[in-house]
């Protein structure tokens, strides 16, 4: 690891396993999104961030950012998950009063 700890080490600051850490690190699987925050704020930069400034991407990353489900940031919004996450595959276009939650709660985001 580039910060000089064992995956041992980082399992017990993430409480994980050293095979969970392994896994991470090797594609297996992918961290659940609670520990996005934690890892964001050890590695010092945000692995999970998406180049294209799309509406999709920009509540992905306010989720990824404060470890959000989908079905959670759709209860900010009075939405359902499934719908969040096809706003994030472009699949529908919310109205135009979920739009104006939606740039209430994400304004900080780049």
């Amino acid at each position: 690891m580039d910060k000089n700890m064992s995956q041992s080490a980082v399992g017990r600051l993430f409480r994980v396993s050293k095979d969970c850490v392994t896994n991470w690190e090797n594609g297996r699987n992918a961290p659940q999104i609670n520990h996005y925050p934690k890892i964001i704020s050890f590695l010092g930069y945000n692995p999970f961030a998406l180049e294209d400034p799309s509406l999709g991407n920009k509540i992905f990353a306010y989720r990824c950012e404060n470890g959000m489900s989908a079905k959670s940031f759709g209860k900010l919004l009075g939405i359902n998950g499934s719908t969040v996450l096809d706003i994030k595959q472009s699949r529908c276009i919310p109205l135009e009063k979920t739009l104006s939650k939606i740039g209430a709660i994400i304004q900080n985001i780049q």
